[in-house]
């Protein structure tokens, strides 16, 4: 939602399927069964649109500062 991406667009642009992003965004605060390539994968394309991953000891997203 931060990214104003929706599922589709995510999955081509990270090389994944639709139901992988689907089955990702199910497991809410959960640990991601994904693989690590995947999560790397989705990630990379949501920081290139301007989310920042945190893990300052809350971890969270927020959008990149300007």
């Amino acid at each position: 939602m931060l990214a104003d991406m929706d599922q589709l667009p995510l999955a081509e642009a990270s090389k994944v399927s639709v139901g992988t992003i689907r089955n990702m965004e199910a497991q809410g605060g959960n640990t991601l069964k994904s693989s690590l390539a995947t999560i790397r994968a989705v990630q990379a394309v949501l920081e290139d649109a301007g989310i920042e991953f945190l893990n300052h000891g809350q971890p969270g997203v927020r959008l990149k500062a300007p």
